[in-house]
């Protein structure tokens, strides 16, 4: 599709002159552009319907040395972070996995009243509260004051700030070291990975566990998941990355998991050199990662054209639907519908409005598109005929939410991994 800011196959991958934010090479390769992009939750309020909104480049790059995944350009934090509307606990999906993700670390590391639990982008304590629940002290950080507020009035300590290296030599002159220290979701956006990953070793207890969660870039690129790269997601994952990233920064990775949340993620295992046995998946993913020559550029060649194809079978379908006189809403006002929306250049012309539970959300504009969002009701007061379901990595879950609507004649259109009608 013309307009989208592609690469265009058969071009050849091209070097570019930046630097990797991971090891600092400069043999990075451009795999992927999506142009110029508003910021994916920067929503704006209904009035400001007319006001531009600045853009970005959104490129993809391999970085050789350490073959990390990463977006060429960083955006300030500040903008993209202040006051972010983003609040967890309104997917019962990332509550529950959050949930028995702590049952678990409970279990397995004898954590009580003697222990603490941290965690890095501690949102509005969605994880934390369910360590507190369970008799363990815990430590929030973020850098959002409006959830930093929300995670302090449910009693869920907290810090309102960026975790680094200076931070964690603060909290250890102060004597905190964290039995666990999670980072759910937030490795992928942080410009200084190195930095935060020797503040997890500097605040680590000596026998204590780093766990990570973070989208799998296998499964971003086997299943066309581009929606899910935007301005916050600076890097995008594999094992060999991980295993280099700690291995370079103080920190040795002991476990690894594939798990399904966020269409396909990675719970990642660290633990300070010698502290604890390396489990045996580690090294099976890692030999599955070579076989897979995931760890190479070429890995990565086709990514552009089928990025490509997605997006005209999807904007083709929506184009068909909309001149049958379907008329069309969306589901989530997710990053993911900012990327795709603004991927697609499609606006309110094609899509009347999306809807989403945060309240926080409605009553503003998905950015670049000047789609209002609305409360999910709007799906039965308004009765669209078909609904895009952006936040397609929670379908079952919005699925049975939406079982009135559905049941009144509304259908669901998944657009990926497969563009689906159900």
């Amino acid at each position: 599709m013309e307009g989208l800011g592609r690469l265009s196959d058969p071009e050849p991958p091209r070097q570019l002159d930046v630097t990797c934010r991971a090891c600092g090479s400069r043999d990075l390769t451009l795999i992927l552009s999506l142009g110029e992009q508003p910021l994916a939750n920067a929503l704006r309020p209904l009035a400001e319907i007319d006001a531009e909104q600045p853009r970005y480049p959104l490129d993809l790059a391999h970085c050789t040395t350490c073959s990390l995944v990463q977006l060429t350009v960083s955006v300030d934090p500040d903008e993209m972070f202040a006051d972010y509307p983003y609040f967890s606990s309104y997917s019962d999906t990332v509550v529950r996995n959050a949930a028995d993700l702590v049952e678990q670390m409970v279990a397995d590391l004898g954590l009580g009243a003697e222990s603490l639990a941290m965690e890095i982008a501690s949102n509005d304590g969605y994880l934390l509260r369910h360590y507190r629940d369970a008799g363990v002290p815990v430590l929030g950080i973020d850098p959002a004051a409006n959830v930093v507020a929300v995670a302090t009035a449910d009693g869920i300590r907290t810090r309102c700030a960026y975790f680094g290296n200076a931070l964690a030599r603060e909290l250890r002159t102060e004597g905190i070291r964290a039995s666990v220290l999670h980072a759910n979701n937030v490795m992928a956006h942080v410009p200084d990975v190195r930095g935060v990953v020797q503040g997890i070793t500097t605040v680590l207890a000596d026998d204590g566990v780093f766990v990570m969660e973070t989208p799998y870039v296998r499964d971003l690129v086997e299943a066309v998941e581009f929606d899910t790269i935007y301005h916050e997601h600076l890097a995008y994952y594999s094992v060999t990355s991980l295993d280099r990233l700690f291995g370079a920064n103080g920190l040795e990775l002991v476990g690894v998991e594939r798990i399904p949340i966020h269409g396909g993620s990675l719970r990642a295992f660290g633990a300070l050199p010698g502290a604890r046995e390396r489990t045996p998946d580690v090294a099976r993913l890692l030999d599955e990662e070579a076989n897979l020559g995931l760890d190479d550029v070429g890995y990565y060649r086709d990514f552009s054209a089928r990025v490509d194809a997605l997006c005209a079978s999807l904007r083709e379908r929506l184009d068909a639907l909309r001149e049958g006189g379907t008329r069309i809403a969306g589901y989530g006002a997710a990053a993911k519908a900012t990327v795709l929306l603004n991927a697609l250049g499609v606006d309110a012309d094609t899509i009347e409005f999306v809807v989403d539970r945060n309240p926080n959300k409605q009553e503003r504009l998905v950015p670049g598109t000047r789609i209002p969002i609305r409360a999910p009701e709007a799906l039965l007061t308004d009765r669209p005929d078909v609904t895009v379901l952006f936040s397609w990595n929670f379908a079952d879950e919005v699925l049975a939410q939406q079982a009135e609507y559905r049941a009144g004649g509304g259908r669901f259109l998944i657009p990926i991994p497969e563009i689906q009608l159900v």
